[in-house]
């Protein structure tokens, strides 16, 4: 009797063991399985989203060595190039926006930041020695506070060749040190700067934008260029992302984003339908309306908003381009740089929409995709002291496209 109760017992142990293994196995089962969904889940995730592997530390360690460098003189001579005092790393086949501003304007990329959801290159100038600090203490406390910052965006840095510009010492960043978020930063850096219009900054210098713009696209497949007070339509990235994936047909092409102004910009339109509401009541225009009609005009705004609603983005209609249009638009592989001797304000934009033309490149308008530039641009609001320089630009785009005639001697296409 006594050996059978021990042989049960025996059986029922082997019995709840076997069962117990049985319910491990399944368990590693449904775990394996489970990684497996959440690996191609984070996959997918990650195609949009690279992760940063970098640290508050080994950001701010990039920035002390870009600025111990002592940065490097443009071919000009007149400026000193700091590059990557924050970096970001990138797919290549990304879409990159390019952007640039004078140390005040930088209060802007926190809205860029908010649409935009991919990397973003900032270039930014300071006129002054004292900018020039301001511009230093003010990325260690982005990047020291901000985790989209260290994340998403790659910052460079411009100033005159005659000045350098200091490594912030972490015991006295004047009143930057007591912010403890990023919210605090783009408060207190409002409170210190006065927003203005770049190529009006007061002083001798004169802005470099196109060494700007060529600064921030540096490296970049795919950019879009745009100014820092315009604010990108909800989704664009996501949207010119799966268009580019899903096709390799656009090299040569340069893919046109429609822009508007809009009266104020308290209420900025993320979707076309809100974009055309207003657009009906007169509270957004086609942008330069009120300045330079023809610079914009061939973007066909009155075909653009009866276009018939779609859920997808792509090219809805070819664009011939003509002098002096200056579109905003994607485009990848060889695009011509922009000509860096255009400084301050007139033709630094349409040169290069030139010389994109005489390189072979077709402009495609995008249907959905649009940029909203903040405030009405009007003639009284621009600096007549500035018209000496447009005179100059002016007369420097007529030789420039003599130029490209020696430059492209085997295209039919001219200015």
């Amino acid at each position: 009797m006594q050996m059978s109760y021990a042989i049960r017992c025996a059986f029922y142990q082997l019995l709840l063991a076997a069962l117990m293994l049985v319910a491990m196995l399944q368990l590693l089962y449904l775990s394996l399985l489970s990684g497996l969904h959440g690996q191609e889940e984070q996959d997918q995730y990650f195609e949009f989203f690279p992760p940063s592997p970098r640290s508050v530390d080994q950001v701010k360690a990039q920035l002390r060595t870009a600025l111990a460098s002592g940065g490097v003189l443009d071919a000009s001579g007149d400026y000193r190039v700091y590059r990557g005092l924050l970096k970001t790393t990138m797919d290549p086949n990304d879409v990159i926006l390019a952007t640039h501003a004078s140390v005040d304007n930088l209060l802007h990329l926190s809205g860029l930041l908010e649409r935009w959801e991919g990397p973003l290159s900032v270039s930014v100038f300071a006129a002054t020695k004292e900018e020039a600090q301001l511009a230093t203490v003010l990325a260690y406390a982005l990047s020291s506070h901000c985790p989209d910052m260290r994340a998403r965006v790659a910052m460079h840095l411009v100033c005159p060749s005659r000045y350098e510009a200091a490594v912030p010492d972490p015991r006295e960043p004047g009143e930057f040190a007591l912010l403890r978020s990023c919210q605090e930063v783009f408060d207190k850096l409002a409170r210190v700067a006065q927003p203005g219009i770049n190529y009006a900054l007061g002083t001798n210098v004169s802005y470099p934008n196109n060494l700007l713009r060529n600064l921030a696209r540096e490296g970049a497949n795919y950019a879009l260029v745009i100014d820092v007070d315009m604010v990108p339509s909800e989704g664009l990235w996501r949207g010119l992302r799966e268009m580019l994936d899903q096709s390799n047909q656009w090299g040569g092409t340069a893919l046109v984003v429609p822009a508007f102004e809009i009266r104020r910009a308290r209420r900025m339109p993320m979707s076309k339908t809100e974009l055309l509401q207003l657009y009906q009541v007169g509270e957004v225009r086609p942008f330069y309306y009120g300045l330079c009609t023809p610079c914009q005009a061939p973007t066909n705004y009155s075909r653009w908003v009866n276009l018939p609603e779609e859920s997808l983005l792509r090219p809805a209609y070819v664009v011939p381009w003509q002098d002096p249009w200056e579109p905003f638009y994607v485009a990848g592989g060889k695009v011509p740089t922009f000509d860096e001797r255009f400084r301050q304000y007139g033709f630094n934009r349409i040169s290069q929409a030139c010389e994109l033309h005489v390189a072979g490149f077709d402009f495609e308008v995008l249907n959905e995709g649009f940029l909203v530039h903040k405030g009405f641009k009007e003639a009284l609001k621009f600096h007549p002291q500035k018209e000496a320089e447009n005179q100059h630009n002016k007369i420097l785009y007529r030789q420039f496209k003599q130029e490209l005639k020696a430059k492209y001697p085997s295209s039919p296409r001219r200015c």
